[in-house]
């Protein structure tokens, strides 16, 4: 079965060191979290709100340790008025046995409030 992994986090400023720190952080976290191993993963979308533009944030999966033939995609995220800002998302479509209730989303930063339904115990910083 293909399940998908979300997250979000956001940045304080358009830089590309930051935007790809973020992401790193984000994707460690539903990696670790979700036990999730490179061949398991079809594919990641990650998208920007338009706010962003510095660098590719897919930069962060390569430095990733064996994430290097993961196809990734990234992406604009639609402009919608009062959207959060300075947002980054990520889907992983991957391949598990687990039920998608069962699945770990992370939300960090000020993204906590997009799904405070699906925060697990404390709330990021």
């Amino acid at each position: 079965m293909i399940r998908g992994v979300r997250g979000a986090t956001t940045v304080s400023s358009n830089t590309g060191d930051e935007i790809v720190q973020r992401t790193k952080e984000l994707l460690n976290d539903l990696i670790t979290e979700n036990a999730i191993e490179a061949n398991q993963v079809a594919s990641v979308f990650i998208s920007m709100t338009e706010d962003l533009d510095d660098t590719f944030p897919a930069k962060a999966l390569r430095e990733i340790d064996g994430w290097t033939y993961v196809p990734v995609m990234c992406m604009r995220e639609l402009a919608v008025p009062n959207s959060l800002a300075k947002c980054i998302r990520i889907m992983i479509h991957l391949n598990t046995d687990q039920q998608q209730e069962a699945m770990y989303h992370a939300y960090h930063y000020e993204a906590v409030q997009l799904r405070p339904d699906l925060i697990r115990g404390e709330e990021e910083e």
